[in-house]
């Protein structure tokens, strides 16, 4: 018994002065030292923009395709039934949600995002065109409380949260028509084209000639989207003018110019003619902790 203890008392002994030879490294010449005393005055989130997206899939498969060997992901996941948010990548990190992407200047927007993915069956093509599925009230609810408090803390401002489909037209579609962007202004989160003026330019429009195509190539790009400039209306042309009529005039997505989408598009690029919700109640800013 005694030479047991002994040995371990001699076995301690040992551990003890490993772990004080390797506290002296510790405090040796080859260990960087930071000092954090100081913090730049200049510095803003690395959140930039906020994208949304709708997954094309049930909860299970969305889960498994987003934290998988997918080669695709979102910082964050909203479930329909049961309504659920869920954290897949921390935000200080970099998830896989844009791909090619282009919004006002700034391309490859992955670094520079924040991505929720929203669960949705996304369309089907019939016979009488393509359907697009619908979101319960309460899914959008939840959507809506996600993005105001990321936006809260990041500080993105409102010309910064776009769709998919914003930022990679004909590529992608989502979060579709049916998304109900109107909700997002009503809550404070985006501008939207001033009702009166709106009306103003349609009656304008209606009685006088639209814009040529090179007008409305212009516009679009003042408002972020990648077009092109060449004034010929062509299949990305086209497809730009359906990604902006889903968001601001859903009911009709043909990507033809008429009258209230150039009146839409007139106001939305006139100064002043971007509003913001004077209803939109207060959120407080929620510290954001790393799960990492």
């Amino acid at each position: 018994m005694t030479t047991t203890m002994t040995q371990t008392r001699l076995s301690l002994t040992a551990v003890l002065a490993g772990l004080l030879a390797l506290g002296g490294c510790a405090t040796g010449p080859d260990v960087l030292r930071i000092n954090t005393r100081y913090t730049s005055e200049n510095q803003d989130s690395r959140a930039q923009f906020l994208v949304l997206h709708y997954t094309v899939l049930d909860h299970e498969k969305s889960l498994k395709v987003l934290t998988t060997g997918g080669r695709v992901s979102s910082h964050y996941l909203v479930r329909d039934q049961p309504v659920e948010t869920y954290l897949l990548v921390d935000e200080n990190r970099r998830a896989w949600h844009a791909g090619p992407s282009f919004w006002a200047g700034h391309s490859n927007l992955n670094a520079a995002s924040i991505g929720i993915e929203i669960v949705n069956a996304g369309y089907v093509d019939t016979p009488n065109g393509r359907v697009y599925a619908p979101f319960p009230q309460a899914q959008i609810d939840e959507v809506i409380k996600l993005s105001r408090d990321i936006v809260a803390r990041h500080q993105i401002k409102p010309e910064r949260i776009v769709g998919h489909a914003d930022i990679a037209p004909g590529r992608k579609q989502d979060p579709g028509p049916n998304f109900p962007w109107r909700q997002l202004h009503e809550a404070g989160l985006i501008a939207w084209p001033e009702a009166t003026q709106v009306a103003v330019r349609r009656a304008i429009y209606e009685t006088g000639p639209l814009p040529d195509i090179a007008w409305v190539q212009a516009r679009l790009s003042q408002v972020g989207y990648n077009v092109p400039r060449h004034g010929e209306l062509d299949t990305l042309t086209q497809e730009v003018i359906t990604t902006f009529q889903m968001k601001y005039r859903p009911t009709d997505i043909s990507g033809k110019l008429d009258a209230e989408t150039a009146a839409l598009l007139d106001v939305a690029t006139t100064q002043g003619g971007m509003v913001m919700s004077k209803n939109a109640p207060t959120t407080p800013v929620r510290p954001y902790t790393s799960r990492w």
